[in-house]
């Protein structure tokens, strides 16, 4: 009986086990992708990358439960192609880091073109799948 009661108490415990809360990005195209992201922390604007991700992989770009409905991506694969967009961020070609987004070219980054991800207002995780231009995204 002592048994039974504690697979019973187990298996309650793992249905109530918080799920992970994570951003995320899958690379479902053919070939390897570098990924950016930028995202307010509720101060600032924060832009970070990159992330190399090979063709059938995800990478967890942000830990945690989402503080913002909008982030923003950039991504580039090694053929030239892009994913980008209209909202402005700072970067730079090698690993980074920057605080706001405003005077990228006088404090010494590049102006890029992200893309904007509405994950909407209650959402405690999202997976972003990027895809090959043209592919039709699984529904």
């Amino acid at each position: 009986m002592a048994r039974k009661t504690l697979l019973i108490v187990l298996l309650l415990l793992g249905a109530v086990a918080p799920a992970a809360a994570d951003f995320r990005l899958c690379n479902n195209t053919t070939g390897r992708v570098s990924v950016a992201i930028a995202y307010t922390n509720g101060e600032a604007w924060v832009s970070e990358g990159w992330w190399n991700l090979k063709a059938s992989a995800c990478e967890t770009l942000l830990r945690g439960p989402l503080a913002a409905q909008f982030y923003y991506i950039y991504a580039m694969d090694e053929r030239g192609g892009e994913w980008k967009g209209k909202a402005f961020m700072c970067t730079r070609d090698r690993e980074f880091r920057i605080d706001g987004r405003e005077d990228c070219y006088v404090r010494g980054f590049d102006r890029t073109g992200f893309f904007e991800i509405d994950t909407g207002k209650d959402a405690r995780s999202w997976t972003v799948q990027l895809t090959d231009p043209g592919q039709a995204r699984p529904q």
